[in-house]
């Protein structure tokens, strides 16, 4: 029998916390992801079937929605990535898919992500050194598609102007991880 155990993101037992003057970027594998989409001409239904079980509207372009248990943002047309709590929601893309049925595809997006939160005074001066996202015009929960470095990620407002999830591929984890250590070593 297999003895397997989980790593985070970085390849370490525990999530990466990275202390700097005015910021503070903590790895966060505690969250469980899914990816729904709306199918060609079920959308209202999707949308109506996906408020009945996250509690809330999928969100409009540019938007997301910040809550306990369910979170999520706009990916794109008809696309919204839902998260919640790792330890209580494990199973989050089955239990979507059946609360949406036919109407939305539902894909696990856990272990295809990374999230590092990046929060504290000096979080404006090190975005602008990695991405062109305009935090002040961002309110909470509000999420942008950038180009981070050489990658595509989402940042995500946790607090307007303070704090920011930074999701991007995991296979390219220690990239981004280098890239955030690296920009706040310059801006602070």
């Amino acid at each position: 029998m297999h003895k397997l155990k989980p790593i985070t993101a970085l390849g370490a037992d525990k999530p990466q916390i990275d202390q700097f003057d005015g910021l503070e970027i903590a790895e966060r594998p505690d969250f469980a992801l899914a990816s729904l989409a709306a199918r060609q001409g079920a959308e209202a239904q999707c949308a109506e079937l996906a408020k009945a079980h996250l509690g809330f509207d999928l969100p409009a372009a540019g938007q997301g929605h910040l809550a306990d248990p369910h979170s999520g943002f706009w990916m794109g047309a008809d696309q919204w990535m839902i998260s919640a709590p790792q330890a209580s929601h494990e199973d989050l893309a089955a239990a979507l898919k059946t609360a949406v049925g036919d109407a939305g595809s539902v894909s696990e997006q856990t272990d295809g992500w990374c999230r590092f939160d990046l929060s504290g005074s000096g979080l404006k001066a090190v975005m602008e050194r990695l991405c062109n996202a305009d935090l002040a015009s961002m309110a909470l929960g509000d999420a942008r598609r950038v180009r981070l470095e050489h990658l595509g990620c989402f940042i995500w407002c946790l607090n307007p102007g303070q704090a920011v999830a930074v999701l991007g591929p995991r296979s390219s984890a220690a990239s981004l991880h280098h890239a955030l250590v690296g920009a706040a070593k310059s801006a602070l």
